[in-house]
């Protein structure tokens, strides 16, 4: 066997060999893409199998005692100043929200629909107050929504007590100032037993 003939197989077998390496590698490397690519699908088909946003149970929101915050201030869209203090005798709804806040979009128009619920009751005052301190934009955005809704900003410090640093956040304030509930996220605030806490705190006398 000529040495030209022993190289020629030697080169043969070389690339075999290469071949084979690089088959085991590939393998491997489609077996790790398969399951990026099954674990990728799997996580979207669960994100697009659950719910967006969970409505927690109105219920709930009655669980606050009563606290007062008389000293809190704020700020119409024509920059008339509003205390607490100078409400009682009123039932005072207050949402914290912001325009680019998406579970406060979600609970919006339950809010309106709360309002439009008590349209006919002077004692019952809503304040949404826009926590980017941006009225007119928010003023803007409630009205191209067709949200009859008026907006403010807050015209002195939030108490810790009250606001957490999540939005949105609802409090609910008696007649007596008293702040007879909170709560931290989205809720059905059209929902029969807000209604009914609503008529309730209405019909409470002074």
């Amino acid at each position: 066997m000529t040495k030209s003939l022993l190289n020629h197989q030697k080169k043969l077998k070389q690339l075999k060999l290469i071949k084979r390496t690089m088959k085991k590698h590939i393998n491997k490397i489609t077996v790790v893409l398969l399951l990026i690519v099954t674990g990728w699908a799997n996580a979207s088909e669960q994100q697009r199998t659950l719910p967006v946003y969970e409505i927690p149970n109105s219920k709930k929101i009655l669980e606050t005692p009563s606290q007062q915050f008389p000293e809190l201030k704020f700020k119409d869209e024509t920059g008339n100043i509003i205390s607490l203090k100078s409400l009682r005798g009123k039932v005072v709804f207050i949402n914290l929200w912001a325009t680019w806040c998406p579970p406060c979009i979600h609970e919006m128009p339950s809010i309106n629909g709360l309002r439009n619920t008590f349209k006919d009751n002077d004692d019952l005052i809503f304040l949404m107050v826009d926590m980017d301190n941006k009225i007119e934009k928010s003023k803007a955005w409630m009205e191209s929504n067709n949200y009859d809704l008026p907006v403010h900003v807050m015209d002195s410090r939030l108490p810790r007590e009250l606001f957490s640093g999540s939005i949105p956040t609802t409090i609910i304030v008696d007649k007596q100032n008293n702040i007879v509930a909170r709560h931290v996220g989205i809720a059905d605030y059209n929902s029969p037993e807000i209604i009914e806490l609503m008529e309730k705190l209405l019909n409470e006398k002074l």
